[in-house]
């Protein structure tokens, strides 16, 4: 699906031209509770109110978002007679959204993720609010089921249109930016060098990547050239997994979040910054099927987007803009890299052009980590 991006110029034009195109008379807004600080935006529902439209709110989520929740959502959307979706927020309330949408027509008597996805035409537009997770032009979302995470994909989830609007991104701690940032990067690199990349996820990928670095630096000064500019470059590190999928580092860094507490991005970087080194001097272990001297090429490549000649003189590329930002580095027990290394999904394992073993694993994690 080739995704429409507009922007909020000139009072949100093109937002009104999205509602006039796909006549929208009963909106349902999924969106967290980052919306409280999107006053532009919000000033501008209040005039597409005024103008007619009927906007329904549905904010009844949490971060890892509940079955429970998607299906409150499906009820309105009914309900309500809803025409269209409008998700505002970060990767939960899009995947809200996403999942409203999917499953709007299927049997309500029974778990939606047991019926088959009978794609539809309701019109879908996501506006994020962090520049990171990219799930605004992925095919996956993520909801828990009796505690069980359950992945959904289709290609029909993906929001049509993305509004992406600079404002969103002012009133972002600095810690989020980074983060969200990271995970950004973090998806891009990651794409690149997996056994899943195709010319057209790399093309994603080399732009993703050069998009952060060259707007890094007034992101985090909070300018709207910045902001603008590295919103572009989540959506393509977006468009580049949603081809390839993520590999070791992103399989590594879920437990270090849900168990030590840093945040998705700031861990997934932990991990990338260790394992580009490890790879570069282990391409012997290549199990990519392009072979040993192509994963030597694709790791050059990544580090001449840094701006090195070659990975053995770049292959510290990652680390030097984790510590540039000056992220921490979580403390932890010998006992707790036990539960670390038995914790990686080894579905990712296998997108992954090195091939990795439990006891590598644990090494990874002894250098990504301050183990006390």
């Amino acid at each position: 699906m080739d995704q429409r991006i507009i922007t909020a110029k000139d009072n949100y034009i093109e937002l009104d031209d999205w509602f006039k195109s796909n006549s929208v008379k009963n909106l349902l807004l999924v969106c967290d509770s980052s919306i409280e600080f999107q006053k532009s935006l919000n000033a501008h529902l209040d005039e597409v109110e005024a103008s007619g439209i009927n906007i329904i709110r549905f904010s009844d989520f949490v971060p890892n978002p509940l079955y429970e929740s998607v299906v409150k959502g499906v009820e309105l959307f009914i309900e309500k007679n809803c025409d269209s979706i409008f998700a505002v927020g970060g990767g939960s309330a899009i995947d809200v959204a996403k999942c409203i949408k999917l499953y709007n027509n299927m049997d309500r008597n029974e778990i939606f993720m047991k019926q088959e996805i009978v794609p539809n035409t309701i019109p879908f537009i996501a506006m994020p609010t962090t520049a990171g997770t990219g799930s605004e032009a992925t095919r996956y979302a993520v909801i828990y089921l009796n505690d069980e995470k359950q992945s959904i994909t289709s290609e029909s989830c993906i929001p049509e249109t993305v509004l992406l609007d600079h404002n969103s991104l002012k009133t972002l701690p600095m810690y989020q930016k980074k983060s969200t940032m990271m995970d950004a990067l973090c998806h891009a690199v990651e794409s690149y060098w997996s056994v899943n990349s195709t010319d057209e996820s790399k093309e994603y990928s080399r732009k993703a990547i050069t998009g952060v670095l060259e707007n890094m630096e007034g992101y985090l000064g909070n300018t709207e050239e910045g902001n603008h500019g590295m919103l572009i470059a989540a959506n393509l590190a977006g468009k580049a997994i949603n081809i390839t999928q993520t590999t070791a580092g992103h399989a590594m860094c879920y437990k270090i979040t849900s168990h030590l507490g840093p945040s998705h991005g700031h861990a997934a970087i932990l991990c990338d910054r260790v394992l580009f080194p490890w790879m570069v001097e282990n391409t012997d272990k290549c199990i990519d099927s392009r072979g040993e001297d192509y994963i030597k090429a694709t790791l050059d490549e990544i580090a001449g987007l840094f701006g090195y000649m070659s990975a053995s003189e770049g292959a510290n590329c990652l680390e030097e803009i984790f510590e540039r930002l000056e992220l921490a580095i979580p403390e932890v027990t010998d006992n707790e890299i036990d539960v670390l290394k038995t914790s990686v999904n080894p579905v990712r394992l296998k997108n992954h052009p090195i091939k990795l073993d439990v006891d590598t694993i644990e090494m990874l994690y002894r250098k990504i980590l301050r183990v006390g």
